[in-house]
């Protein structure tokens, strides 16, 4: 039995959806700038319930790094509201037509982007999801339904209502932009059978929510965000660019998806490295646990079991492993990776060749830090996750991804014969 306030929310959304679809950019666009002023108004409000949020959280015991992750700041709220700024700039997908071709008997036959239709969002203490997620929908004629964790229950309520109301104001449809606010769990599952009114469902959050859906939901779900990411030192790489680049992965932001939480060392570089930037890590905080070489270098850390080499810490920890070369390492990836983002670093263009194309994962690297998978650092604008699985898309999720495509043909009258 599906709870009244799913069913009236699904219908409400449904219909926005139908209208949505037709607005014109400038409307969306319009509709985009007052959001983000509403945002930056209401500035103070946000940050109570936000306060309200982090009060319950330390009392629960909820980790630094994920704390940081739900903290909202003046400086985090202007971000948000950029992000919704930065969407009225990128090109609108909406209503373009890819590619034109004759079919049988001269029909014209197209291929146009149009929205999804409702899509549905679960997420964890995110508060700034709700924003990204609101705009991205907005600016791709999509009406959106969130589901925030109970962790931001306030955050998540007071963004909602604020971007809700400002986009009514400015034209867009009421039902556009709805959040569930009941904590019961049993909405969620309902939710994810909410096949009547959602299009899609999008999982954003840790490996057991992302998992409870993806074996639960029978609305179509795009799996995002399990971060196991591994950065590889090779026997050719630039030590000190190494030390820099597993020091921001892991360090950062170490409670999001794309932070390091493995690090592979070429056993011809184990020696000089691992004593250096293990010092610098542990400066930092950083928790190191290694395998037996590792330790023989290293002594005063822990030991590594094989949990960890498969754990996505979200905090300041880390695992290290010593290998024998890279295919090893890329053995490694490949039995404990989520293919959410991979990193080498070296100075050896045919290893990173061979990492880049042999690798499998939504995003790999050659000497660059893994905190770059984001919309935003790859000139998306805000994202929706990072889906790791390859249908329908992968990687960063921006607007396109938010679509789908319908065929357009142009006849005079022909009839199949």
């Amino acid at each position: 039995m599906i709870n009244q306030e799913l069913r009236d929310k699904g219908s409400r959304a449904k219909e926005a959806s139908r209208i949505l679809a037709s607005l014109s950019t400038d409307k969306k666009n319009n509709i985009l700038a007052a959001m983000a002023a509403a945002l930056e108004e209401a500035e103070l409000q946000i940050l109570i319930e936000n306060a309200l949020d982090m009060t319950q959280a330390k009392e629960n015991g909820m980790s630094k790094a994920l704390l940081d992750r739900l903290h909202l700041t003046p400086a985090r709220i202007k971000d948000m509201a950029d992000g919704l700024r930065a969407l009225v700039s990128l090109p609108d997908p909406i209503g373009g037509v890819e590619s034109m071709w004759k079919g049988a008997q001269d029909i014209e036959i197209g291929r146009m982007r149009v929205p999804l239709g409702v899509i549905g969002i679960i997420y964890e203490a995110r508060p700034n999801v709700t924003a990204d997620a609101a705009g991205l929908c907005l600016k791709t004629g999509n009406a959106v339904i969130l589901r925030g964790g109970s962790d931001a229950l306030n955050s998540n309520r007071i963004i909602t209502e604020v971007l809700a109301q400002a986009a009514e104001a400015a034209g867009a449809p009421a039902g556009s932009i709805q959040s569930i606010e009941n904590p019961d769990r049993d909405i969620v599952a309902q939710l994810m059978k909410l096949n009547q009114y959602l299009d899609v469902l999008i999982p954003r959050g840790g490996a057991g929510l992302i998992q409870s859906v993806v074996l639960n939901a029978t609305v179509p779900v795009i799996e995002t965000g399990i971060g196991n990411c591994h950065i590889y030192v090779d026997s050719y790489a630039d030590l000190k660019k190494a030390e820099e680049i597993i020091v921001n992965a892991k360090c950062q932001r170490p409670g999001v998806c794309n932070a390091a939480e493995n690090l592979l060392v070429h056993e011809k570089v184990a020696a000089e490295f691992l004593p250096k930037v293990c010092k610098r890590l542990r400066q930092a905080g950083v928790e190191i646990r290694g395998d037996q070489r590792t330790r023989d270098l290293v002594p005063d850390i822990n030991e590594a079991s094989e949990e960890d080499y498969g754990k996505e810490f979200l905090d300041l920890i880390l695992a290290v492993k010593v290998v024998d070369n890279l295919e090893q390492a890329m053995a490694h990836i490949q039995k404990y990776g989520t293919g959410h983002s991979e990193a080498i670093v070296t100075e050896h263009y045919g290893h990173a060749r061979t990492f880049l194309q042999g690798v499998d994962a939504a995003a790999v690297y050659a000497n660059a830090s893994t905190r770059f998978t984001d919309g935003f650092q790859f000139g998306f604008g805000a994202e929706i996750g990072i889906s790791t699985q390859k249908l329908h898309t992968r990687g960063p999720m921006g607007l396109k991804e938010l679509t789908t495509i319908k065929y357009i043909i142009y006849g005079d009258g022909q009839i199949r014969k």
